[in-house]
C-alpha cells in the first residue's frame, strides 16, 4: 500500500532529462500505487489547454496510461500551471482538485496544498495571485491568440526570474503563521506541500497538539517523491537520466 506524491517538476522541452526521470516514474514506480497526487507546477508554464506541444502531448498520454492500469491521479494547481483546465486533465486521465483539500491518507486527515498561499511575506506574489485569479482575466487571456499567450509567458517568467533575485530566501517561504492557521483551519495534523522547493519533513505544534508538515522538492537537480504507507511518510530523491538517454 503506497501513495505517491509529486511537484514542482517544472517540465519543459529545454530540460528532457527531467521528462525521462518522469516517464520511468510513472511506467515503473508508479504503477500498481493505491494514487499519485500532482501539487501543482508539473509544467514550467501553462498557457492554455489548447497548446499543441509534442510535450505536454507526450506527458498526457503517460498519465492516461498509468491511469488506466487502475492508479488514480489527482492534481492541484501550480502557481505556473494554474491555467491547466478540464480539457487537458481530461486527456491525462487527472481528477483536479481543489487548494487547498482535505484527504484520508491511510486513516489520517491530511491537508494538500501547492504551497504559495503560505507565502504571506511575499506580498507582491500574493497580490499577482489574486489578480490572476479573476476569472474574466483567466478567459480573457484563453481566448488570446497563441502567439501572443506565448509571448505574455515568456515576459512573465523573465519578470518573475529577475523579481525573485532580489528577494529574502525568508519572504518566498512559508511562514509559521500561516502554516498553523491553515493547519487549525481545516483540522489536520499533517499539510504536504511544495512550492518553497525545500524538502524536508517539519515538526510543528498545533495548539499543544504535534502536528507534521511534509515539503516536497522539485526535479531540477533529482527527481524528488514522498513516498506514503500505513507506516508513515518518506521523502526520497530519485537520479536523473543523462540527457542522451532521453527518447522522448
Amino acid at each position: 500500500m503506497t501513495t505517491l506524491f509529486i511537484s514542482d517538476l517544472h517540465l519543459s522541452a529545454t530540460r528532457p532529462d527531467m521528462t525521462a526521470c518522469l516517464l520511468d516514474f510513472l511506467r515503473i514506480e508508479a504503477r500498481g500505487a493505491d494514487a499519485l497526487y500532482i501539487l501543482g507546477d508539473l509544467f514550467e508554464f501553462w498557457i492554455g489547454d489548447d497548446d499543441p506541444s509534442a510535450l505536454h502531448a507526450l506527458i498526457a498520454a503517460a498519465f492516461y496510461d498509468l491511469s488506466q492500469s487502475g492508479v488514480p491521479i489527482y492534481f492541484v494547481h501550480g502557481n505556473r500551471d494554474f491555467l491547466l483546465g478540464k480539457a487537458y486533465a481530461q486527456r491525462a486521465g487527472m481528477q483536479l482538485l481543489g487548494d487547498p483539500v482535505v484527504i484520508t491518507l491511510y486513516g489520517e486527515r491530511a491537508l494538500l496544498m501547492h504551497g504559495d498561499l503560505l507565502c504571506t511575506l511575499d506580498t507582491g506574489y500574493q497580490r499577482f495571485r489574486r489578480i490572476t485569479s479573476w476569472r474574466w482575466l483567466r478567459w480573457l487571456f484563453l481566448h488570446l491568440p497563441l502567439t501572443r499567450r506565448q509571448a505574455i509567458a515568456a515576459k512573465m517568467r523573465a519578470n518573475s526570474q529577475q523579481e525573485n533575485s532580489y528577494k529574502a530566501q525568508s519572504i518566498m517561504d512559508v511562514t509559521d503563521e500561516a502554516v498553523r492557521a491553515v493547519m487549525r483551519e481545516h483540522d489536520c495534523a499533517l499539510l504536504i506541500h511544495g512550492h518553497t522547493h525545500r524538502p524536508a519533513i517539519h515538526r510543528v505544534e498545533i495548539d499543544g497538539q504535534p502536528a507534521r508538515r511534509i515539503v516536497l522538492g522539485d526535479w531540477f537537480e533529482q527527481g524528488s517523491v514522498l513516498v506514503c504507507t500505513p507506516q508513515g511518510q518518506v521523502l526520497e530523491q530519485r537520479p536523473l537520466p543523462g540527457a542522451d538517454t532521453v527518447t522522448a
